[in-house]
């Protein structure tokens, strides 16, 4: 009999934290994703707008000028001008350079719980319009207080496409329909150092 009651206690115990684990942390209120051209002077990505041979130039012409001001160097005017031929052309190269964007991945999340969430690891999948199997996932961990109840929009900007349909070098505004996008949260850590941990699922449909 004994025996007996521990079984059951076990199973109790056992169902019980089946649930609390199946009990949704957060709720996903919206999620989004976009994609920006990146300027060349705004680029976070690339180095200096200048490589070294066009600051080299740049250098030399500043000298130039500078020599023809005090009297060591030909006609003032003739350098300033050939200057800024040399800034003109090394813009138009710029100019001609292929565009690059960056891709903005965001989702609002609510914390459902009574305890302050410190962070979210948050999937964006995307599905097939026709069928909705999985053609590709991108895997976001976000360090973002939230307290109880609150709601917080988390925001991250990746140089990897939704997936490989959806082309890095040039904008097309109907590429949003093509695919389907979903947020899966995964799993959430709490400041009192719990944390929740999504319940394994089939692939997310729309």
């Amino acid at each position: 009999m004994r025996y007996l009651s521990l079984i059951i206690l076990i199973a109790f115990a056992a169902s019980v934290s089946l649930a609390q684990t199946q009990t949704p942390a957060v709720e996903v209120v919206k999620s989004s994703w976009n994609k920006e051209r990146i300027g060349w002077e705004n680029d976070p990505f690339r180095g200096p707008i200048e490589n070294f041979d066009e600051m080299r130039a740049r250098t030399r012409n500043e000298k130039r000028i500078t020599d023809a001001k005090l009297g060591s160097g030909g006609s003032a005017d003739k350098v300033k001008v050939d200057a800024a031929a040399d800034a003109a052309n090394i813009a138009t190269q710029h100019q001609q350079t292929t565009s690059r964007y960056v891709f903005m991945y965001k989702t609002t999340i609510r914390n459902l719980s009574e305890k302050t969430i410190l962070s979210v690891d948050w999937d964006y999948v995307f599905l097939d319009k026709m069928d909705n199997t999985e053609l590709n996932r991108h895997q976001f961990t976000s360090d973002e207080k939230i307290g109880p109840g609150k709601a917080k929009e988390l925001v991250v900007n990746l140089r990897r496409p939704p997936t490989q349909t959806i082309s890095v070098t040039s904008l097309n505004k109907n590429e949003a329909e093509s695919v389907l996008g979903q947020v899966v949260v995964m799993r959430v850590q709490y400041s009192d150092g719990s944390s929740w941990q999504a319940p394994e699922t089939s692939p997310p449909n729309p």
